[in-house]
């Protein structure tokens, strides 16, 4: 009996022979896509409503305080407390965009398309963390920038003027890469916790809303003038990091009092940062791929 003879059939695969752009593009085109997620950019509708509504909440309080300057010359807020006034919705921002970024790859299942090609784990985590860091930053800066602008054009003493208005604005922007960097270290970490978006949106509001009570619990135990009364505020996101631009820029009307315990507030905020991001890289070392 005669033996089946294998053939082989061309057809038609070739080798690439073309540039391979290897990690740091890789790095890159994700650090885009994840900007242009966060933005909603690419996508429907439906993706654009949430982010975009909060991106025009921000707005429209540079809006006002620009108009409030032209008409009585008088400014609305400080750079500084800029941030402070729009706390809750920089916290929406982030129960919105941060399960985008993360939690829709661990429902899908797609990691592993990622860590098949150059990109690392910490690539991923830390390009990923990149990206919100960035958007909050845009969310916190940007209007920042148009209140000077409205300002220089508000202010009657020419070049000197616009640069005393640069100097006021030197601190909010400072403090605006702070909480950039903080925030989007926390909702990251939280989000990269569950695939459900909806269950990341709630926790990360949670560990925002949760420890605000907990703070004037605190204070309530400690009594005025004590020295947990002055601590209290560590142990929600928001206060520590108005602490912490307290003890670097000094007093404004939407500060927390820190008495002589501004270093804490500056070492809370490191421990924080830090556990945040080692938090995530780990994260990401663990997680099934």
């Amino acid at each position: 009996m005669a033996q089946p003879t294998s053939v082989i059939h061309d057809i038609g695969y070739q080798r690439y022979t073309g540039p391979r752009l290897g990690r740091w593009y890789a790095n890159r085109s994700l650090y885009e896509q994840s900007l242009r997620t966060a933005f909603g950019i690419g996508r429907g509708a439906k993706a654009k409503i949430f982010p975009w509504l909060v991106i025009g909440i921000a707005l429209s309080v540079a809006v006002i305080a620009i108009a409030v300057r032209s008409l009585t010359g008088e400014p609305l807020m400080s750079y500084r407390s800029y941030a402070a006034n729009i706390t809750f919705p920089v916290m929406l921002f982030l129960a919105i965009v941060a399960p985008e970024l993360v939690s829709r790859d661990l429902r899908d299942r797609t990691l592993p398309l990622y860590f098949s090609r150059p990109l690392s784990r910490s690539d991923y985590a830390l390009t990923k963390y990149a990206a919100l860091a960035t958007v909050v930053l845009v969310l916190l800066a940007v209007p920042q920038l148009l209140i000077y602008i409205g300002a220089v054009f508000t202010r009657t003493d020419g070049f000197s003027g616009a640069m005393k208005e640069l100097g006021d604005m030197g601190p909010g922007l400072a403090g605006a890469v702070i909480r950039a960097l903080v925030l989007a270290s926390i909702a990251l970490l939280v989000a990269s916790l569950t695939g459900r978006r909806a269950f990341a949106a709630a926790f990360i509001v949670g560990v925002f809303i949760i420890t605000a009570p907990m703070v004037g619990i605190l204070n309530v135990i400690g009594g005025q003038g004590s020295a947990l009364s002055y601590l209290a505020f560590l142990v929600n996101p928001m206060t520590l990091l108005l602490g912490l631009e307290q003890w670097i820029f000094g007093k404004v009307p939407e500060g927390v009092p820190v008495g002589d315990y501004g270093p804490a507030y500056g070492v809370g905020t490191a421990v924080v940062l830090a556990g945040c991001v080692s938090l995530l890289l780990l994260r990401y070392r663990k997680v099934a791929a």
